[in-house]
């Protein structure tokens, strides 16, 4: 997403709420909104969250007004979110276009996930279990993309984005 950012600046990429403490060189408000247990139980009980979701033994939302704001100016949005995300969203948002990132292969996925040191063994198997669960609900989507290089996903994810706005 950052790189698809840097060389194409128009489109916005929402920026999550997140239970979880910050890693190492993230900054508040720019990778995610880090927030507490109390105040992200606020938000979805005003529906402030357009999509909200348990992952990996916190949860991720994203800001219901920001998105609006962006689609009624005719900006385009990406929301990087987890399947029952997508859903939430497919519900309440049916004309909006849904991109499955994949994986080259369940091996690679193991190695980035592994590779990065951030997690604990426990939440590292955590998440492959969920990956597991996505990887299924591959063909609920509009479209897929291999995620084999930075800058050919993002060449593929810039013209699904561009089709869209014709």
């Amino acid at each position: 997403m950052r790189e698809l950012r840097r060389w194409h600046p128009e489109v916005w990429l929402s920026v999550s709420v997140t239970t979880r403490m910050p890693r190492p060189g993230e900054t508040e408000g720019v990778e995610y909104f880090f927030t507490s247990d109390a105040e992200f139980d606020r938000m979805v009980a005003d529906g402030d969250l357009l999509e909200w979701a348990a992952f990996a033994g916190n949860r991720y939302g994203t800001p219901r007004r920001p998105v609006e704001e962006r689609l009624r100016s005719g900006t385009p949005v990406l929301l990087e979110i987890d399947l029952q995300g997508a859903r939430q969203v497919r519900e309440s948002m049916p004309d909006s276009f849904h991109v499955f990132l994949t994986p080259p292969s369940w091996e690679e996925l193991v190695h980035r996930l592994t590779g990065r040191g951030t997690e604990e063994p426990e939440v590292v198997r955590r998440r492959l279990d969920t990956a597991r669960v996505e990887l299924a609900a591959e063909k609920e989507f509009d479209a897929t993309l291999i995620n084999t290089s930075v800058r050919d996903v993002c060449a593929e994810l810039l013209a699904l984005i561009q089709a869209q706005q014709v």
